[in-house]
């Protein structure tokens, strides 16, 4: 790497995060080679299309806040969107009190058309010069640039042939390197690329999505006027809620045999167009989502974030924008039990539905800065015991009956045929 620049990796722990995997000691990457292998893990997923910056930080060089973005489509949008990752990346750190001692760039895009990986090398340079002038302009080098594209990576700052030679070289074998190995025993994973995390999460397409697009007009016309007129805005909403919750036990109970996009098609399988579309129109009320979003930890979170990833799925047609609401939730659910790779990209797709989504942003702008979740858990676990109060009367018992002696169990948490202590009223 350029001026022998050295950058140590993260360790198990996140930047801001009091929970997670355990600490182990960073590694240190020397090469372009080191770095180009370190993305996936930094990030938590294989980015495609993506600008990402990383700040680096101390004579050691070690990783901070990261920053990613889309790669825009045309040059003229560059020399805007080079200035702006800067301003974001650097003026991040700073907000935190730790200005970057300098940036590494990551431009990862595969070929389109006839391009090779060196065509799209050579048509994103002009992109790395914009981003290192923007960067310098804020008085912050960058110590590295790479693209990555066809399975091969190249340098825009190393000029030596012999580490980098002119055709790129070539990535190494997923789960072959060091880094590989520190961060399977730090028990971080790489969530498969962006492209196929962002499909789950992405409209159905074809026959069955003109079918759900009819549904959502049938359902709208029935229930929008409802929701309009206070009188039965409440009903709606309690409706909304006990189907939500109906759909998840039914999830609970048929359990997907594979994961991945083939568990999409089972759940997609088990909810009907016309319940979709009903609780795709009733999580447009804020009171009714904000009930919907206290399903974000235990035995819940599980089938919650399954439900809200079928849900987005199905907003499809004119209907994209209410995408939000489901988008928000799974990346709620994803940030709460610990997935922040994940996380990140659907509350990024629910400001892409939506812009203006407040939910959305103030949870994007929260996992972005290494904010700790249990925060936003423990208001919502007050809202529902205040919300509940049999229920939390329940638990507390439950509580205090785990606690006693054998022998000494008393009919406060006798439970009925049929019903467990603490379930849903």
């Amino acid at each position: 790497m350029t001026n022998n620049h050295e950058a140590h990796a993260p360790s198990g722990r996140p930047p801001g995060s009091t929970s997670g995997a355990a600490d182990v000691p960073p590694i240190t990457l020397r090469s372009p080679a080191e770095l180009a292998d370190a993305l996936p893990y930094m990030l938590g997923f294989h980015p495609t299309d993506s600008l990402v910056m990383v700040a680096v930080h101390g004579e050691g060089g070690r990783f901070g806040g990261r920053l990613r973005v889309g790669i825009p489509a045309g040059p003229e949008e560059w020399e805007d969107t080079a200035r702006q990752v800067a301003e974001c990346l650097v003026g991040g750190s700073r907000r935190r009190g730790v200005k970057p001692d300098g940036i590494v760039v990551f431009l990862c895009q595969d070929p389109r058309g006839e391009e090779n990986g060196h065509h799209v090398m050579t048509r994103l340079r002009p992109l790395a010069q914009r981003i290192r002038l923007a960067c310098g302009a804020l008085d912050v080098p960058v110590l590295e640039a790479l693209c990555l594209s066809a399975g091969r990576y190249w340098s825009y700052c190393c000029p030596d042939e012999r580490c980098c030679p002119a055709q790129g070289s070539v990535l190494a074998a997923p789960g072959t390197s060091v880094m590989a190995a520190a961060a399977t025993f730090a028990g971080l994973q790489v969530r498969g690329s962006l492209r196929e995390i962002e499909r789950r999460l992405s409209p159905l397409r074809g026959t069955v999505a003109d079918e759900m697009e009819r549904a959502l007009d049938r359902t709208a016309t029935a229930l929008v006027p409802k929701i309009l007129d206070g009188a039965t805005r409440e009903e709606v909403g309690a409706e909304t809620v006990r189907l939500a919750r109906t759909l998840m036990r039914r999830m609970t109970l048929a359990l997907p045999a594979e994961t991945g996009p083939a568990a999409d098609d089972w759940d997609d399988a088990l909810l009907g167009h016309d319940e979709a579309a009903s609780l795709i129109l009733g999580l447009q009320d804020r009171e009714i989502r904000d009930v919907a979003a206290e399903w974000m930890e235990n035995e819940e979170a599980g089938p919650a974030l399954r439900l809200w990833r079928a849900l987005a799925r199905r907003c499809v047609g004119a209907y994209g924008e209410h995408a939000a609401a489901p988008l928000t939730l799974a990346g709620w659910v994803s940030w709460s039990t610990g997935d922040e790779p994940t996380a990140r990209i659907a509350l990024g797709l629910a400001l892409r539905a939506d812009g203006e989504y407040r939910f959305a942003q103030l949870l994007h702008h929260a996992c972005n800065e290494g904010i700790d979740p249990e925060g936003l858990r423990q208001c919502l676990r007050e809202e529902r015991r205040r919300r509940e109060p049999r229920r939390g009367r329940l638990s507390a018992a439950v509580r205090r009956d785990v606690t006693r002696p054998p022998g000494r169990r008393t009919r406060t948490t006798r439970r009925e045929p049929g019903r467990t202590a603490g379930s849903e009223q």
